[in-house]
């Protein structure tokens, strides 16, 4: 990326509950090295669970087997853990409502960090506040304020708002990667998938402005 050009704008939907989201915060990690500016906003993949999640027996008897041993792979590859809730899956409706609290807050990136290793790496259930006012305490936030503010349906909007958002411009999966508002890159796709996409949005970038 030349120097005096603007960083590429990359724009992350994700749900914290996705394998592929984890394994997409190094694909964002090796962007940012690229030169680009990263953005994670909030897809809410499974609105249909219960508030208490879904057993992981449940999830598994869906996918052929080694389905998981291959998401596994994927994430072990990225040099990331794999490591979630061993018997549930989450609704991660209030982690993601809390995530855009820490937007607010400017710790956006941080939290969702934070979110994203307490399930992945150590196992934790990120559906209730036990676990969540915690992970609140550690980026230096007060867990009080948070717990109020997300349980007021403060942040339900700004979720169901980027849901809706990425569902209109035709993402139905994540993650998804928007580049420069321009380019849709979906899954996280091999490095050198992004180098391409990088090189197609330069192009772009010389061929004039983004619609719309």
């Amino acid at each position: 990326m030349a120097e005096d050009q603007e960083p590429v704008h990359v724009t992350i939907w994700s749900d914290v509950v996705c394998p592929f989201c984890n394994v997409a915060r190094e694909r964002a990690a090796w962007l940012r090295d690229a030169g680009a500016r990263v953005e994670w906003l909030p897809y809410d993949l499974h609105p249909e669970y219960p508030p208490e999640g879904i057993a992981r027996a449940d999830l598994m008897r869906r996918f052929p087997p080694g389905a998981e041993d291959n998401v596994r792979r994927m994430n072990e590859e990225a040099g990331l853990a794999y490591n979630p809730h061993p018997e549930r899956i989450p609704n991660t409706r209030r982690a993601l409502e809390l995530i855009e609290w820490g937007r607010a807050q400017g710790v956006g990136d941080a939290l969702h960090e934070r979110v994203m290793d307490a399930y992945w790496t150590e196992g934790r259930d990120i559906s209730g506040w036990d676990e969540l006012e915690p992970i609140v305490a550690e980026v230096g936030l007060d867990p009080a304020q948070a717990r109020e503010e997300v349980d007021a349906g403060l942040f339900r909007d700004a979720v169901d708002a980027s849901t809706r958002h990425a569902q209109q411009a035709g993402i139905s999966a994540v993650p998804a990667f928007v580049l420069d508002g321009r380019l849709l890159v979906s899954g996280a796709q091999p490095h050198e998938v992004f180098t391409r996409a990088l090189e197609q949005v330069a192009a772009m970038r010389a061929e004039g402005p983004a619609g719309g």
